[in-house]
């Protein structure tokens, strides 16, 4: 049996960090990587990560997408380039109409239903024609604060109220995130950056409470968040960021779904590069109030930048697997780190890993 074949689009942190994990997983080959970075195209893959071919076929990075996606046969892509519909959407049909599944973990993929249903039926209709599966995954959105406590939640005879808090470090996350957080921008241009729109910042909180209520049957009516900065007293440098003291070195969001004048659930994200220099103590919290109550910590918090490489990794074979059309990691099974043969899976029909 022929192994997996997979191909990267956008070989950035994110990217590499799957191409990495994928080279040392049983039954899965790295077929084509696609970035138009003029720093990476042209060069091979195993140079850049510092690897040893061992045996294997070079992978050049290709700037031209459709040289990549004309590797046949190709199984699935995985998108690792933008966090909005409206910005992948043009990049999933352009895999899917060949016929190739997609894995993506731009954060608003999670769960598109909620801003973009006209894009999310469109790629539902395009991916049921072409026999294939796309699904939208990471850290979060994608499990921290959602699939986890929809999981959480199975132990439980009534739930009344859902909080979700993830405090983690940005530091492993490449430039384009670093950008949509603020990071280094004085407190007036974020105040700016925040009133005009062109500041992201955690991207995913709608679709988090769009999973966790849809799963629950929560009627939410309304949704709300707030954004405000972490301003660092000291100097702070990750890989791919900089923060001078009395910069933006992160950013605190919390969100708030309703349901008329009722909140059912609340998450907070403070979120930063180099956390520990302002002495703060990372973590992952999940508090479901009902019958029993359901309390749930993690510290230190799951590393985002592994975490988000390891969905990704470990949600390609189901994927594969999966029946055609749009999916949520609600339609999949539970996650887990696959350490077997991922052909098991993707052509066996194994659900065990």
């Amino acid at each position: 049996m022929r192994k997996v074949r997979v191909a990267v689009w956008g070989f950035g942190a994110m990217g590499s960090g799957m191409a990495r994990v994928l080279l040392q997983r049983k039954g899965v080959e790295l077929a084509g990587v696609c970035d138009q970075d003029p720093g990476k195209a042209g060069r091979s893959v195993y140079d850049l990560l510092g690897l040893e071919r061992a045996g294997r076929e070079d992978v050049v990075v290709s700037a031209d997408i459709d040289q990549v996606l004309a590797l046949q046969p190709l199984d699935i892509c995985l998108i690792a380039t933008n966090s909005f519909v409206k910005e992948v959407f043009p990049k999933i049909i352009r895999v899917v109409e060949r016929g190739i599944n997609v894995l993506t973990i731009a954060e608003e993929m999670a769960w598109p239903w909620v801003k973009e249903p006209e894009l999310a039926r469109q790629m539902d209709e395009q991916a049921r024609e072409k026999g294939v599966s796309v699904l939208g995954t990471g850290i979060n959105p994608g499990l921290m604060m959602d699939l986890l406590a929809v999981f959480l939640s199975g132990c439980m005879t009534e739930v009344s109220h859902v909080r979700c808090e993830r405090v983690n470090s940005l530091s492993p996350f490449g430039k384009a995130v670093m950008v949509d957080q603020g990071i280094g921008m004085t407190p007036e241009a974020f105040a700016e950056g925040v009133q005009n729109g062109t500041l992201a910042g955690h991207v995913g909180f709608v679709e988090s409470a769009g999973m966790i209520a849809s799963a629950l049957g929560l009627p939410v009516d309304r949704f709300q968040q707030q954004m405000l900065p972490i301003l660092t007293r000291v100097d702070r440098r990750s890989a791919h960021g900089f923060a001078a003291a009395g910069q933006v070195a992160g950013v605190n969001m919390t969100a708030q779904a309703h349901a008329g004048d009722q909140e059912l659930i609340h998450l907070i994200h403070p979120q930063q590069i180099e956390p520990h220099l302002a002495d703060v103590e990372t973590g992952d919290y999940v508090t479901l109030t009902g019958t029993p109550p359901v309390n749930m910590a993690i510290q230190p918090e799951v590393d985002g930048g592994v975490g988000t490489i390891a969905m990704a990794c470990n949600m390609l074979p189901f994927v594969v697997a999966a029946r055609p059309g749009l999916l949520s990691m609600l339609d999949l099974p539970v996650p887990r780190c696959v350490m077997g043969d991922y052909r098991d899976i993707a052509f066996g029909g194994s659900q065990h890993g």
